[in-house]
C-alpha cells in the first residue's frame, strides 16, 4: 500500500524569551502576564493566531509560548467596486467607456471584472488576491509591539548602544516550531540558546522546540520556568519544614510571590534565632523575619512565635549549612538591634514622646505631629459627644496615637506604627482599652484589612482620616491623576468603610466641619470652597466601594446623583434601589419618570413650586394630585427612618395615577396657567420619585 504524503503543517508553537540581569520581583509577574497578553493581541491581529499565550517568568528571563500560529497569514481578498453594471455595457453588451476606464486602471481587461449584485443594484467590480505576509517576516513586528505596551515605571540603559528596558538584555530567543525567527532587540541577535541557572548550570542551553521549553530548562538548565510550578514547589517544602520544626510555617502570599520571583531554583533551609529575642513583642520579630530578611516565620499549636525561620534560597550546593549559618548570623544582627531599640524606647517617659511630637512635622503649613494629635483629641471628643459613646479612652489615646513615632523602634521599622504605641502604652501602664485604640486607630491599612473593633478605635480612625484630608485638601496638594503621596484616596475609602460597616451614622459633612474647626483653633483656616471639595472627594470614593461590592454602575449613580453625605444613609438607598429594580414595578417606574423628566426638561424653568387645585380640568389630574399628597405623607416617615425599601414600594403605587394622567391630559398645551400648573404637579411626582434615588439614572436589564 502506498504511503500518504505527509501533511503540510500550516501552524506551530511560537516561544519568545527575553534573558536579562535580575528583574525587579515585585513587578516580574506583572510584566510577564502583560507581555503574554500583548503578544498575543499583536499576534491575532495580525491573523496568526487565536488562542490565549502562556506566560514564563523567573528573575532572569521573561518568556511567551504562543500555542498554534500560523505560517503564513491568511491571503486576503479585495475588492474593488467600479461602475453601475447598467453603465457599463450598451444595448449590444458591448463595454462602455466606462467599463473601459474601471478595468484599465485596475490593470486587467473587462473580461476579467465581475458582477456584484446589492440592495442598490448591480455593479462591476474587480477582485484581486493579497498573498499572506510570512509569520517570520512579521513575529519581531508583534514582538515590538508586546514590548512598547509593558508597563515598565522607569528604563534601563546600558553599554554604548540606545537599547532601553526594565533591566540589561543578554539573550533573545525567538522559535517557531523548529525554526529560529531572525529578528534583532535590544542590539542583540535572536538564536536558539536560552541560559541556565547562574550558578548550578551557567551555559547555553539548546532549546529544540518552544514545546520543550520547560522541560528543556529544568533538567539541563536547573531552572522551573513556570512561576505557578516554583510557587507551588516553594510553598511545599516551606510547609515541609514547618511542620518538621514542630510548628507551623505562615505564609504570606505577597512574601510567597516576592521570593517566587528571586529564585530559579528553589530550596529553602531551616534556621534559628535565640530565644530571648522572643521577650520582645511578636510584631517586631515577624517585621524583622517578613518584612526585611524575607523569611518565613513558625509558630506552635496556640499561635506562638517560636525561635525559628525559613529562608528560600537559590542554589544548592555541600555548603547548605553556611548558607544556613549566614541567614541566621544576618537576623540575629537586626534582632539585636530591634531589641536595643525596644529597650530603650522602654526607657524613656511617655510624656517625654509627646513633647518630642512637636519636632516631627506633618505637613509644611498644617504643623507638626504634636498639632494634628491635639485636632485629633478635639475632633475625637465631638464625635464621641454626637455618638453618645464615653470619650475618656478616644481622648487618652488621641494624646498617644503618634507618640510612637517618636521612638527609635518605628524610627528603623516604620511599619510598626500604632503597633508599637501599643507595646509601649502598655508597657507604661496605659489602660488597655487606650492602647487597642492606639493599634487600632490605623485601620484599615490596605483593601480588604480588618477595621477597627473598639469604640475608640473608631472615634481615633474617622478623625485622624478626617483631619488629614481637610489639611492636605487645604494647601492645594489633592491626588493628581496616579499620584497620591499622602494616600488621601485610601483615607477616604477607609471613612467610608468604617460608618458603613460598623453602621455609623455620621455625615460626611459634619466631620469635615469637625475638621475645620481644629484647623480654626490652630489658627489654620479652611475656605467654604476646600470644605466642600473634601466632602466630594469622600463620596466620590462610593463609586469604588460600591463597585467593588458588585453594586451595578447606574445604582451607584442613581444614589449619588441625591448628593447623600450620610454613608450609612447612603448604604440603605443603594441596597433598597438594588432589591427594588428587581420588582415588576420598576421597569414601568423607570420609564415613567424619563417621560415626566424630558416634559420638565424641555420645559426649563417654567414649572412653579405650588400646584392650584382650582386649575384641574380632568379627573386624572385631580386623581394624581390627591394620590401624591396621600403617597407623600406616607413615604416621608418611612424615609426619615431609613426604609427606603418601603418608600420605593409606596411610591410605586403612583403609577396608575401618572399612567391615567398622560392617557387623559395633554400637559403642553397652550393655555400659560393650565401648562405651568400641570408642570407644577409633575414637578413634584419627580421630586417625589428623586426622594431614595434619581431612578431616572437606572437602565433597563437589557441596556
Amino acid at each position: 500500500m502506498a504511503r500518504k504524503p505527509p501533511v503540510a503543517r500550516t501552524k506551530a508553537s511560537l516561544l519568545v524569551e527575553i534573558g536579562t540581569e535580575e528583574l525587579p520581583p515585585a513587578s516580574l509577574r506583572k510584566l510577564s502576564q502583560a507581555f503574554a497578553s500583548q503578544l498575543g493581541e499583536a499576534l491575532t491581529n495580525y491573523k496568526l493566531a487565536e488562542h490565549p499565550c502562556e506566560w514564563f517568568a523567573t528573575p532572569r528571563r521573561l518568556s511567551v509560548l504562543a500555542p498554534q500560529v500560523a505560517l503564513q497569514q491568511p491571503d486576503n481578498i479585495q475588492e474593488k467596486r467600479g461602475p453601475a453594471l447598467s453603465a457599463s455595457f450598451d444595448a449590444n453588451n458591448h463595454p462602455t467607456a466606462a467599463a473601459l476606464g474601471f478595468a484599465k486602471a485596475c490593470g486587467v481587461t473587462v473580461d476579467k471584472l465581475q458582477h456584484l449584485q446589492t440592495d442598490a443594484g448591480a455593479w462591476l467590480v474587480f477582485r484581486s488576491r493579497q498573498k499572506g505576509r510570512l509569520a517570520r517576516n512579521l513575529i519581531p513586528e508583534c514582538i515590538e509591539l508586546a514590548l512598547s505596551g509593558l508597563p515598565v515605571p522607569k528604563y534601563m540603559r546600558w553599554g554604548s548602544g540606545s537599547a532601553e528596558f526594565v533591566r540589561p538584555v543578554h539573550w533573545l530567543t525567538v522559535i517557531h516550531g523548529k525554526s529560529v525567527v531572525p529578528c534583532k532587540l535590544f542590539g542583540i541577535q535572536s538564536g536558539r540558546n536560552s541560559y541556565g541557572h547562574r550558578f548550578l548550570a551557567n551555559k547555553p542551553i539548546r532549546i529544540s522546540s518552544p514545546i520543550s521549553y520547560p522541560k528543556t530548562l529544568k533538567e539541563h538548565g536547573c531552572v522551573v520556568v513556570d512561576f505557578n510550578e516554583r510557587k507551588k514547589i516553594i510553598r511545599k517544602q516551606i510547609e515541609a519544614l514547618g511542620r518538621k520544626a514542630g510548628g507551623k510555617a505562615i505564609i504570606d502570599e505577597n512574601l510567597l510571590n516576592t521570593v517566587t520571583g528571586l529564585v530559579e531554583w528553589p530550596r529553602t533551609l531551616l534556621g534559628t534565632f535565640e530565644p530571648s529575642f522572643l521577650d520582645m513583642p511578636s510584631e517586631v520579630l515577624v517585621s524583622s523575619m517578613r518584612d526585611h530578611q524575607k523569611y518565613f516565620h513558625i509558630v506552635d499549636e496556640s499561635s506562638a512565635l517560636l525561635s525559628k525561620f525559613i529562608t528560600v534560597t537559590n542554589i544548592q550546593n555541600r555548603r547548605m549549612q553556611r548558607v544556613r549559618s549566614g541567614n541566621e548570623r544576618v537576623l540575629r544582627a537586626r534582632l539585636a538591634d530591634a531589641q536595643f531599640f525596644w529597650e530603650e524606647d522602654c526607657k524613656q517617659p511617655i510624656e517625654g514622646w509627646i513633647e518630642n511630637l512637636q519636632a516631627i512635622t506633618f505637613q509644611g503649613t498644617l504643623g507638626s505631629i504634636h498639632d494634628k494629635s491635639c485636632r485629633i483629641r478635639f475632633i475625637a471628643g465631638l464625635i464621641a459627644k454626637k455618638l453618645g459613646w464615653k470619650k475618656e479612652f478616644a481622648l487618652r489615646a488621641a494624646e498617644l496615637c503618634k507618640v510612637d513615632l517618636a521612638s527609635q523602634m518605628v524610627g528603623e521599622f516604620p511599619e510598626l506604627q500604632g503597633i508599637m504605641g501599643y507595646h509601649y502604652a502598655l508597657q507604661k501602664s496605659e489602660r488597655k482599652n487606650v492602647a487597642i485604640a492606639i493599634k487600632e486607630h490605623y485601620l484599615p491599612r490596605h483593601a480588604g484589612d480588618e477595621l477597627p473593633s473598639s469604640r475608640a478605635g473608631k472615634i481615633l480612625a474617622i478623625a485622624d482620616r478626617v483631619d488629614t484630608l481637610t489639611g492636605i485638601f487645604s494647601t492645594g496638594e489633592e491626588p493628581t491623576g496616579e499620584k497620591d503621596p499622602y494616600g488621601l484616596r485610601r483615607a477616604a475609602l477607609g471613612i467610608i468603610r468604617i460608618l458603613v460597616e460598623q453602621k455609623i451614622s455620621l455625615d460626611l459633612a459634619y466631620l469635615v466641619d469637625l475638621a475645620v474647626s481644629a484647623y480654626a483653633s490652630q489658627d489654620h483656616f479652611v475656605s467654604e470652597q476646600n470644605k466642600d471639595r473634601v466632602i466630594r472627594f469622600i463620596m466620590d470614593r462610593y463609586r469604588a466601594y460600591y463597585s467593588d461590592a458588585n453594586f451595578s454602575s447606574d445604582e451607584i449613580s442613581s444614589v449619588k446623583q441625591t448628593g447623600e453625605t450620610n454613608p450609612v444613609a447612603f448604604d440603605r438607598r443603594i441596597k433598597a434601589i438594588s432589591r427594588f429594580r428587581k420588582t415588576e414595578a420598576a421597569a414601568s417606574l423607570v420609564a415613567t419618570n424619563k417621560r415626566i423628566r424630558n416634559i420638565l426638561r424641555r420645559a426649563s424653568g417654567q414649572a412653579p413650586l405650588e400646584i392650584d387645585n382650582s386649575l384641574f380640568e380632568h379627573d386624572a389630574e385631580k386623581y394624581l394630585a390627591e394620590s401624591l399628597l396621600e403617597i407623600s405623607a406616607v413615604v416621608s416617615p418611612l424615609v426619615g427612618r431609613g426604609d427606603y425599601l418601603g418608600a420605593l414600594k409606596q411610591i410605586a403605587h403612583l403609577r396608575g395615577p401618572v399612567d391615567s394622567f398622560f392617557a387623559d391630559v395633554m400637559v403642553l398645551v397652550d393655555d400659560d396657567r393650565l401648562r405651568t400648573n400641570r408642570l407644577a404637579l409633575l414637578n413634584q411626582v419627580a421630586n417625589l420619585f428623586g426622594v431614595v434615588a434619581d431612578i431616572s439614572k437606572l437602565q433597563p436589564a437589557n441596556e
